[in-house]
């Protein structure tokens, strides 16, 4: 009976320290995960960005009109992704907003779909370059090689705020605001709390310069990956932009990175 007893305790030993190297062995990995978040968030150019949110999209056979209207053919199979990411604000309420985009690309350009439900549209500042991210817009992050790193002041990579009113607005080398309306076309429909957003994004390279229009867009080619991010700047009632809402999911507790550092973006792989 001891014999049996005391193999017992070794099988019951053995089970246990089992257990916890399996514990250990999970702790490990989520650990390893959290710091692969962190990393991804580090703003350094010497070091090539890590694929986060990659997505493959596929290539459009019939370009869409930029109507803002659903109806072309190519979006009708595409995925849906969501726009929910909180960056800036306090919590909100799905009457208050909700959000989702399709995408596609042909050689010219990225194209957006997104459906935005928003109870009010603000657009009170009409000099486009007051305080643009504080009227309700879209805004588009664009690294057109995916390296990742800085690029508030810098063509390293774009973020493009869409208003209202069509106008394109992001910083330059001067620490300017510019319109880059011939970068990015839009359009879009409100019914009821619905607006429909349609968007051709053209894609510059990072030797772009505002002062010299002999850069030209990227040609887009299968196997190429994009640096990309999707946000809504929302403003209900305020002087100011109540949430900010974003595609990508950010770490840590400043969300609000992406028109600064281009590690955030996600990643968008073209394929026919």
């Amino acid at each position: 009976m001891k014999k049996i007893l005391y193999t017992a305790a070794i099988v019951s030993l053995l089970f246990a320290c089992k257990n916890e190297e399996k514990k250990q062995d999970s702790a490990e990995k989520q650990k390893q995960e959290e710091v692969y978040e962190v990393k991804e968030t580090a703003s350094n150019n010497s070091e090539e960005k890590e694929n986060h949110q990659l997505r493959s999209i596929s290539k459009a056979q019939v370009t869409p009109e930029i109507d803002g209207v659903a109806n072309d053919s190519v979006w009708q199979n595409l995925e849906w992704y969501q726009l929910d990411q909180k960056w800036v604000g306090e919590d909100y309420t799905e009457e208050d907003y909700q959000g989702k985009y399709k995408l596609t690309w042909d050689e010219e350009a990225i194209y957006i779909l997104a459906e935005i439900q928003d109870d009010i549209l603000i657009d009170q500042y009409e000099d486009p370059f007051k305080q643009w991210w504080d009227d309700d817009c879209v805004e588009v992050f664009i690294d057109e090689d995916n390296s990742g790193g800085e690029h508030q002041y810098g063509h390293n990579a774009f973020a493009y705020h869409v208003a209202l009113d069509g106008n394109v607005v992001d910083y330059g080398p001067d620490k300017k605001p510019h319109l880059y309306n011939d970068h990015v076309k839009s359009a879009h429909k409100t019914e009821g709390n619905t607006t429909i957003w349609e968007l051709k994004v053209k894609i510059y390279p990072d030797t772009y310069q505002d002062e010299n229009n002999s850069v030209k867009p990227v040609q887009l080619s299968a196997g190429k990956n994009v640096g990309f991010a999707l946000a809504y700047c929302d403003n209900d009632t305020s002087k100011t932009r109540e949430n900010f809402i974003g595609s990508v999911y950010v770490p840590g507790e400043d969300k609000n990175q992406g028109w600064i550092n281009a590690d955030i973006f996600g990643t968008l792989h073209l394929e026919e």
